[in-house]
């Protein structure tokens, strides 16, 4: 079956009178009379936002604190990686249990069934606003410098490296000491206005921080996301969505290197199901619409909770339906659903 962005079907009414079915982005069939569609059974779904930091030491790091008296520097390079944000959200996936069709009678509106791509009902005689999730882009920023631009015919000269550190630490002092008389106004040829005074000392801070570089090294950033997901059929205790080290990043579910993290979702029972000869009773009359229940959604570590939300779960709640009057000739019914839940958003005649 071809996926097509829309499809009209022109219905008879009466004998005279001709109405027009819309149904937008995907059709799942068409029957003789209506149109089929699937109500959602929702996904959980978590971005891990992570960022990787990769440092390189500087040619002359273990000189650091000798001639610039800069402490702490380390000469061996290292990564390491962390998690900076978590976002939870939803998504529906047809239910394959839950089809129907918007069957199209005498002294009934024919109406615009929105669908999406997958086939999930999400709006009647009116338009949904659909908004696609997009995972951000992984980017790399280096912070690496051109320092050797700025080394003298002296440093490269220097017969060992303690030399060429000692030279350039030098350098960097004189530098200060140049940008300490030019915001004194104490040299001779000082710049004539406000722009060029800012262009020299911006010049020669890039020519101290690039420098100091070949001391203290230099940093490569970079910003990732990966998208975890979790069908529930019931609750969850701690089942593990993703291990992440900060040496590795993220690694298998079963590589344990990485630290867990857990997700737990509990049903909250916000629904009240129909006795079971209530339920037998029941015919398919009207438009069928889920009835979501509330869960509890946790996203954990072994220190504790980082996330913690109350989300509605299609699947745990039970389903209804809307009187089929509300669709009857000469209504204006407009119906908007969830698109992760079937749960009804607005209802307007």
């Amino acid at each position: 079956m071809k996926k097509i962005s829309s499809i009209i079907i022109f219905l008879c009414l009466s004998l005279k009178l001709l109405a027009q079915t819309q149904v937008a982005e995907f059709n799942p069939g068409i029957v003789a009379g209506g149109v089929n569609y699937a109500l959602p059974k929702t996904v959980i779904k978590t971005d891990v936002n992570a960022v990787k930091v990769v440092y390189t030491p500087g040619e002359f790091a273990k000189y650091a604190d000798r001639y610039l008296h800069i402490s702490g520097v380390s000469t061996e390079p290292s990564t390491q990686w962390r998690v900076t944000e978590l976002q939870v959200y939803l998504e529906g996936v047809p239910d394959t249990t839950k089809v129907f069709t918007v069957k199209l009678k005498d002294k009934t509106v024919a109406p615009m069934a929105q669908l999406t791509e997958s086939g999930v009902l999400v709006a009647v005689n009116t338009r949904s606003d659909l908004e696609k999730h997009n995972l951000p882009a992984s980017r790399t920023t280096s912070h690496k410098l051109e320092a050797r631009q700025y080394l003298t015919e002296e440093i490269l000269s220097a017969t060992s490296m303690a030399k060429m550190a000692q030279l350039t630490a030098q350098e960097i002092l004189d530098i200060r000491e140049s940008k300490n008389a030019i915001k004194r106004g104490q040299v001779e040829s000082m710049p004539q206005d406000g722009a060029s005074l800012k262009i020299v000392l911006d010049l020669l801070n890039a020519q101290e921080e690039a420098l100091t570089q070949l001391f203290v090294g230099y940093t490569d950033t970079t910003f990732t996301a990966k998208t975890f997901t979790v069908l529930p059929t019931g609750d969850i205790d701690k089942q593990i969505l993703t291990r992440f080290s900060r040496k590795l990043g993220f690694v298998d579910a079963d590589d344990l290197a990485g630290e867990p993290y857990y997700i737990s979702v509990r049903d909250q029972h916000t629904v009240i199901f129909p006795s079971e000869k209530e339920a037998a009773k029941r015919k398919i009359e009207g438009l069928v619409y889920n009835m979501p229940s509330m869960a509890n959604v946790m996203i954990s570590t072994m220190q504790g909770t980082v996330l913690e939300r109350e989300m509605p779960i299609a699947q745990f709640g039970t389903i209804d339906q809307l009187s089929p009057t509300l669709f009857n000739k000469g209504a204006t019914t407009r119906l908007t659903l969830h698109p992760a839940t079937g749960g009804i958003l607005h209802l307007e005649q």
